[in-house]
């Protein structure tokens, strides 16, 4: 079956069409013909409705499944549908299972449980072991069968030359190694950032320090590997500076921010509901700032989800015992949209799309005639509440439940498969 998007406003920095009202033909998963007033051909679903705009599909660089070991949270099928409600066609899938990501055999049972969804899930593997920060993982051979990026997620790697040593095995290769900078020795207990706030509310502190150290500590290791490195959901504005005069230097170096620590700040803690707990924590509004001027001059390259399923019972319990993470996936958009004034539609596209893909070394999609389809429909103009009705997830985590959002993703395309 034949879609024909009529009237809808391509938003693709990459593509000649970039910013025009166009009809945007798509026949057996190509892009036929762009152009206006198209005619549909026999057996085709036509797309239309006030506002519509078509970009990439959009790309996420940090989900977590749960699958497998974890599957009453989330699984395969459940991630991949609300990933798919958010307009990603693509995302990497974090290694935090149980068995950990940490050789071939793992990431084939990822490629192979995902195969022909709508969604193309890419496998990062651990860096270490268990992510337990002692031993490297089978990095080469994990590559060659199919891992985009090298990480221990949440489990941030403490040991410098653990961190040394996989930046330069990964440079024979041209690997990506992620991290969440974190010093968990300045951490430790803490429950939110480390504030006015958190004094407050008697809640004991994660210090901005935590991040910052362990961030110019890989930016140090990074200078003399000359590796590949990302930092993963950077949260503070001295984060944002590091970064800034590490690209300066012309270090090999990306990074990313959770959509919700550009939307959410740690005074929203105040009610000690526990849908707020994320981790890196929520910040201050002054590192908000930092981190969607970072974004605009390109210190920042992408926006995540941080989808991050958790069920009610270690979820739905006093702030101090409750476990960090949110679900992100179907939210994202809508809300990075909410930021549209201060980022501009295009930069946010970009970092939901082009930007995650070229950081990964994978093929970007573009609107373009006799370009393999891989799109993201989305109306602005179209208001709707997130309630649980409309959440796909196992896990119903999130601190935005029945907001009320501006944008809504109408559906997908990524070669013959559609979401509409």
């Amino acid at each position: 079956m034949s879609i024909l998007f009529q009237s809808v406003k391509v938003i693709d920095s990459q593509s000649k069409y970039n910013n025009k009202t166009v009809d945007v033909l798509v026949n057996k998963g190509v892009i036929e013909s762009i152009g206006n007033n198209i005619e549909p051909p026999k057996r085709c679903k036509i797309i239309q409705g006030k506002g519509l705009h078509l970009s990439p599909g959009l790309m996420d660089l940090h989900v977590n499944y749960r699958d497998p070991g974890y599957d009453w949270k989330e699984d395969l099928n459940t991630g991949i549908q609300a990933s798919a409600k958010g307009g990603f066609t693509s995302v990497l899938y974090m290694p935090s299972n149980n068995p950990s990501t940490n050789s071939k055999v793992q990431v084939d049972y990822i490629r192979n449980a995902t195969k022909g969804s709508v969604v193309e899930v890419l496998p990062a593997g651990n860096v270490t072991v268990d992510h337990q920060g002692q031993q490297l993982t089978e990095l080469y051979e994990m590559s060659q069968s199919g891992a985009k990026a090298f990480t221990d997620d949440r489990n941030s790697i403490q040991k410098a030359d653990v961190m040394k040593l996989a930046l330069l095995y990964t440079n024979n290769f041209d690997g990506l190694v992620m991290n969440q900078p974190n010093d968990k020795t300045i951490s430790s207990e803490g429950k939110m950032n480390e504030g006015i706030a958190s004094t407050k509310l008697g809640l004991k502190g994660i210090p901005a320090l935590a991040e910052e150290v362990m961030l110019a500590r890989d930016i140090e290791l990074v200078e003399y590997t000359q590796g590949k490195f990302h930092a993963s959901r950077i949260s503070t504005k001295k984060s944002v500076e590091l970064i800034r005069a590490a690209k300066k230097k012309g270090l090999n170096i990306s990074a990313d921010v959770a959509i919700h620590n550009l939307i959410l700040q740690d005074q929203d803690c105040a009610t000690f509901d526990s849908n707020y707990k994320v981790f890196p924590p929520l910040r201050t509004s002054e590192d908000i700032q930092a981190l969607i001027k970072g974004l605009k001059d390109g210190t920042i390259d992408a926006i995540c989800s941080d989808h991050c399923p958790e069920d009610v019972e270690h979820k739905v319990l006093t702030f101090d015992h409750a476990n960090f993470g949110i679900i992100g996936a179907q939210t994202v958009l809508p809300l990075a949209l909410e930021l549209q004034k201060e980022l501009g539609l295009h930069t946010i596209i970009d970092a939901l799309s082009h930007n995650p893909r070229k950081l990964l070394g994978i093929d970007c999609p573009t609107i373009e005639e006799g370009a393999e389809a891989n799109l993201c429909c989305f109306s602005t103009s179209d208001e709707w509440t997130f309630n649980e009705e409309n959440i796909v997830s196992k896990s119903k985590n999130t601190p935005f439940l029945n907001r009320t959002f501006k944008t809504k993703v109408w559906g997908t395309v990524k070669g013959s498969l559609s979401t509409f």
